[in-house]
């Protein structure tokens, strides 16, 4: 017999509610602040947009910014939330200025959701806004309104928002500074001659997106970078020495957009076809882009994304029913790159040359893959080592953020590892043992290294991000010398080789405990000689206490509380500030058995992190 369905089964919730039941449909990824794009990170972003699009309207001067104690608090010096419509503006779905085109044209948040979704998720959520000496202000819980005062002041106009991230929605969450402080200075090089100030920490940017490519660009270049700007477009560019790979940094609005969307498509189409037009010549599109380092800003009304993040753009048209995205950046690019290449000889000599240079790489990596495919064959293409997942990154699953796969080294840890996972969202790719030192080789060398080879295979990043199956690659190692030294390995072969992948955030070391402290009611697993003194003070001194060697002395039932909500990741940042090559020849290049030794014992993988 079929179960009851009655009214009493139909449930209505209140906005916030809404919101905090369903989080991911508002702000993506909860997480726990170890990634960039976690949730409290988007609350923060959420934030700080509302300042950006009223700075776009009166042209201000600053931003502050504080966080402590999780407190998070944004001030802006804007013209300030017209006094009577404070409470709704931050707790009514769907209320509002930017809803009337004249008042924000060409803004982020459109949908009018970011303010209310950063109140709904937040324990504590306080917004004052000043204008012409009077102020309203309005303290929220979890979106509930809790008071509400009116009063006189002597504040410069403006608003100021601050809340705290709710610990049930985020748990034991974490803000790391490398993240905001990369995404204000995105801030301040989109939007020039704004001050932002973190922690007494000053962000300004003199040259724009100049200053944006130029902090980005981790390799040696060609020439100096070219700046084109039109009213609503603008792009810089030059190109990377060597051997190197396509990158991109796309802005709508001043809004980063990770994935890139139809803006990004339309540069590289008009890109090709304008340098092709110029040379006149049918050059391969790979070949015209290998190399290319770009960072582009547009500005449209009314934006569509794709997501509710704002990560890709969806929209097709520079203004609804209006000129498209593609024709206005073709037209761009025909006109100003082509004037620019004609007015500068040296450059298109350059660029030319690099061309012809990536035409030549193009073809040998051609023929040693066909001598790869033979070593994947013998190894079998259904990969023995890869434990692979239901769901994957490169698709539209509402669950594609939480995909994941774990580089483990040998059977044990893997064996552990495959048998607590959750199979629909995390694989797991064993290596047979220390992988080779890719420091000194070429390219086309890693694809005839079958370990290589294979985790090529498995992550689908032959030919760039784009299909990329797993938005976490976590590295699972033991915290020993020689799981360090694979660590080391490991990070050598994605910088020098796929440092994309970093860039964007997709590279993780796996956290995993030293000890487990149990009594006969609790059990709690410690990542440090600090933790293992707390749980003993929690639990009894005559606790049990087991100090874990490796990582196959943990129990499947053990890891499966270690790797699922409670997970624990360090994330691999980039440092665009230190030279990668440099980098890798002190660590990774020929050395005395003192310096070996210095990295083996006195190395942290997260200090190197700090340099990347």
């Amino acid at each position: 017999m079929n179960a009851k369905y009655t009214e009493e089964h139909i449930i209505s919730l209140s906005w916030n509610e809404h919101v905090r039941t369903r989080p991911g449909m508002y702000i993506g990824k909860v997480g726990n602040g170890s990634s960039r794009d976690d949730g409290i990170y988007v609350l923060l972003k959420e934030t700080i947009d509302n300042s950006i699009d009223e700075f776009l309207m009166v042209k201000y001067s600053k931003i502050e910014i504080s966080l402590k104690d999780n407190l998070v608090s944004v001030r802006d010096y804007g013209r300030g939330i017209p006094l009577g419509k404070v409470v709704d503006v931050v707790s009514k779905i769907n209320t509002g200025a930017k809803y009337d085109s004249v008042a924000f044209k060409k803004t982020v948040g459109l949908n009018g959701v970011g303010a209310k979704a950063v109140n709904a998720l937040s324990q504590y959520y306080r917004v004052v806004s000043y204008r012409d000496h009077k102020a309203v202000e309005a303290i929220f819980s979890k979106g509930v309104l809790q008071t509400t005062r009116n009063f006189d002041s002597d504040e410069a106009n403006g608003t100021l928002v601050q809340f705290i991230p709710d610990e049930v929605i985020f748990g034991q969450y974490e803000f790391h500074d490398e993240f905001i402080e990369d995404m204000l200075w995105n801030y301040v090089c989109l939007n020039k001659k704004l001050k932002i100030i973190y922690n007494d920490k000053e962000f300004y940017s003199e040259n724009g997106i100049i200053d944006l490519l130029q902090k980005r660009i981790s390799s040696e270049v060609m020439f100096d970078i070219i700046h084109i700007e039109d009213e609503d477009f603008e792009f810089a560019f030059t190109y990377a020495m060597g051997d190197a790979n396509e990158e991109t940094f796309s802005y709508v609005n001043g809004q980063y957009t990770v994935q890139g969307g139809t803006h990004v498509q339309a540069f590289r189409e008009a890109y090709v076809e304008t340098i092709r037009n110029f040379y006149n010549k049918n050059y391969d599109a790979s070949d015209i882009r290998n190399g290319l380092l770009a960072t582009l800003s547009i500005r449209i009304h009314e934006p569509v994304f794709e997501s509710q993040t704002k990560t890709k753009l969806g929209s097709m048209y520079m203004v609804p029913n209006g000129k498209s995205i593609r024709s206005y950046i073709g037209e761009v690019l025909k006109k100003n790159l082509d004037n620019e290449l004609h007015r500068r000889p040296d450059i298109a000599k350059a660029i030319q040359e690099k061309i012809l240079f990536n035409e030549k790489q193009r073809k040998d990596i051609n023929n040693i893959k066909k001598v790869s495919r033979e070593v994947l064959k013998k190894a079998s293409l259904h990969n023995k080592k890869l434990r692979d997942c239901k769901i994957h990154f490169n698709t539209n699953h509402e669950r594609r953020l939480e995909t994941s796969i774990f580089i483990t080294e040998g059977d044990s840890a893997s064996g552990s590892i495959t048998k607590a996972r959750d199979a629909n969202i995390q694989a797991v790719f064993s290596l047979k043992g220390k992988p080779l030192n890719v420091h000194k080789a070429s390219k086309k060398s890693i694809f005839t290294n079958e370990e290589f080879a294979l985790l090529i295979a498995a992550l689908n990043i032959d030919n760039g991000l784009d299909n990329l199956r797993y938005n976490n690659v976590i590295i699972a190692t033991d915290a020993d010398e020689d799981g360090k030294h694979i660590r080391l390995l490991l990070l050598t072969f994605f910088l020098k080789f796929y440092p994309d992948l970093i860039k964007a955030g997709h590279l993780y070391v796996l956290q995993t405990p030293l000890f487990r402290v149990r009594n006969k009611q609790k059990t709690i697993y410690c990542y440090s000689d600090t933790e293992k003194q707390k749980a003993l003070n929690q639990l009894g001194s005559s606790s049990e206490i087991t100090r874990f060697k490796g990582l196959g002395e943990i129990s499947p039932d053990e890891f499966r509380q270690l790797i699922g909500k409670n997970i624990r990741l360090e994330p691999i940042v980039y440092n665009s500030e230190i030279k990668i090559d440099k980098l890798l020849d002190f660590y990774m290049g020929e050395n005395t058995a003192t310096r070996a030794e210095f990295v083996i014992e006195n190395l942290r993988y997260n200090e190197i992190l700090d340099l990347l």
